[in-house]
């Protein structure tokens, strides 16, 4: 799977790469704010949830025109421990790559507002105390902003805010199994800069 998204992904920047356009890239820091919890009966009506992490999330982004651009989120990948009743009880570690269809509200000043939609994915990297995370697919929004100052030729400051609908199955002995619902909402701020 991790092939085929590599694969995906290096043909639509080639293709991009052939039209007249530019390039941004932004670095950034995210804390990543889980909105759900599971009530899984097979551990006694237990509630099961993820706490929030902070993670380093650089990402590219590519604009067709002053307008539209697209954004894919290039996450190093991101650890949470997994609660039940309150109590620390396993890991999981995933990467949560994003991509985002972006409209950008172009003005006369340095300050430029956008939105975004698009499709996220839960790609298990490791776990603890579980047998099996697996893979999950969702959508994605998002909307912030980016300033550039008066004197900067290429580079800006960012911030936005993220939604990602993100509810993988976890297998705990190969018998019980339940979906943990995450859902985080991801708060992130860093620099840009365009080439």
């Amino acid at each position: 799977m991790l092939k085929q998204i590599a694969l995906i992904t290096l043909m639509g920047l080639s293709a991009s790469a052939a039209m007249a356009g530019q390039w941004q890239v932004k670095v950034g820091g995210s804390a990543i704010a889980p909105t759900q919890d599971t009530t899984v009966a097979a551990l006694g009506n237990a509630k099961v949830e993820a706490d929030s992490e902070l993670a380093f999330t650089p990402s590219v982004e590519y604009f067709f025109n002053d307008n539209i651009s697209a954004e894919l989120l290039l996450a190093t990948p991101i650890s949470h421990d997994v609660l039940i009743n309150g109590a620390e009880a396993v890991k999981i570690k995933h990467l949560p790559p994003t991509l985002t269809a972006k409209y950008n509200f172009k003005n006369s000043t340095g300050f430029t507002p956008y939105i975004g939609v698009g499709a996220t994915a839960f790609i298990a990297w490791d776990e603890e105390g579980v047998k099996s995370v697996k893979e999950d697919f969702g959508y994605a929004a998002q909307i912030g902003f980016n300033f550039q100052p008066a004197d900067a030729k290429n580079w800006g400051v960012f911030a936005d805010v993220r939604y990602a609908d993100l509810n993988p199955e976890v297998n705990v002995d190969g018998t019980t199994k339940f979906k943990l619902d995450i859902d985080p909402v991801i708060y992130t701020l860093g620099y840009s800069y365009k080439f």
